[in-house]
């Protein structure tokens, strides 16, 4: 498992909790381009799925390795995986501006879709995606790692719906990432058709959270921003975008996202989120408690009637997400999250990227 201070490979662990005994849930693995693929795959195979197939178009080898780690079968051809009634859902990481026409291949050839962020990267491929769907059946599952995969923003999940901090109105946060040495990424990496934009790559984390968390089923971007403040070399690059949104029940939301993070700072990046309710606040630190040098993350500060608790959640909540998803594409269930709530968030996404003004840099 790759470091938190990692980003692109960063793929958390937690403990086995299978909810499929061995071989009744298969899955494949269909494209490695993003390291968050590790990620979702430690996710499915901790909740009992078997990974049976692994293919990569660039990378084979990568692949391969992938393959011999979980006792799968390494696959030079996509066919066949599409082929094999056995596997049921297919998880990819692929070049963002390909997540569509994959996931679409995919369902038409009868599998569910588990894809990483951002899922889409323009309204052309939203409807393209709802129309797959409701011509397959199938699910169109995203990979938002920063609330799934981390067990504080998975714990204020469950605080929140048990009413801790009474209704959420207001939610602000932060995704600051490493962007590191050009060489650590690749050429897709800072081309703007191919990746999307901050807002639609590393925005998708923020918007999904605030849905979430404020209990919105739909959202309008009031306002926007992108920039492009310290990479010329990279002028598709956006290393810096922020974005206001107002819910459908009046919450409030401001994120801010760049690729400024420290050479030195233990992780990837110090992401944080601010959750204001009628009845108290919550502070998320996913990544690093900075200040605390025993403290690797995932600590959520409550503070409501009873005061102020400080929790250390690592190693205790667990990632129920993958558990759930397994079982609703066996029992047709929206357990781990809806299909609306998963579009919902990548169409925002886009819409705020659409709607960003350049700052002049």
């Amino acid at each position: 498992m790759a470091s938190a201070s990692d980003g692109m490979n960063y793929a958390p662990q937690g403990k086995p909790d299978p909810v499929v005994k061995p071989g009744e849930f298969c899955f494949a693995v269909a494209a490695m381009d993003h390291g968050h693929i590790f990620g979702q795959t430690n996710g499915l195979t901790e909740a009992g799925a078997t990974l049976k197939y692994t293919f990569d178009k660039l990378d084979p080898d990568k692949a391969r390795n992938l393959a011999d780690q979980h006792g799968a079968q390494h696959v030079t051809d996509l066919d066949v995986i599409l082929n094999d009634p056995e596997v049921q859902l297919v998880a990819a990481a692929a070049i963002p501006n390909e997540r569509a026409p994959l996931g679409i291949r995919c369902m038409d050839a009868g599998k569910h879709y588990f894809t990483d962020k951002t899922p889409l990267v323009s309204l052309e491929q939203l409807g393209d995606v709802k129309a797959a769907i409701g011509r397959t059946g199938k699910k169109y599952m995203v990979y938002y790692s920063e609330r799934l995969h981390v067990e504080c923003a998975m714990h204020a999940t469950e605080l929140i719906e048990q009413g801790a901090i009474g209704r959420v109105f207001q939610v602000t946060g932060f995704g600051p990432h490493r962007l590191g040495p050009p060489e650590g990424r690749p050429d897709w990496f800072y081309k703007h058709e191919q990746y999307g934009g901050i807002l639609c790559d590393i925005g998708s984390h923020q918007i999904e959270q605030f849905l979430t968390y404020a209990g919105c089923k739909d959202a309008t971007v009031q306002a926007a921003k992108v920039a492009n403040y310290q990479h010329p070399q990279f002028p598709e690059l956006e290393d810096y975008g922020d974005c206001t949104l107002i819910g459908d029940n009046g919450a409030t939301m401001f994120f801010r996202v760049d690729w400024f993070t420290p050479i030195d700072l233990r992780a990837f990046g110090d992401g944080r989120t601010f959750i204001v309710g009628t009845e108290g606040f919550i502070e998320l630190r996913k990544y690093v408690d900075i200040g605390n040098p025993d403290g690797p993350g995932d600590h959520l500060i409550l503070v409501n009637k009873d005061g102020e608790q400080r929790m250390d959640l690592k190693g205790k909540v667990g990632f129920k997400f993958f558990g759930r998803l397994i079982r609703d594409c066996i029992d047709g269930t929206e357990t781990a999250m809806t299909q609306a709530h998963a579009l919902k968030a990548a169409e925002l996404c886009v819409r705020a990227q659409m709607q960003a003004e350049r700052v002049t840099d």
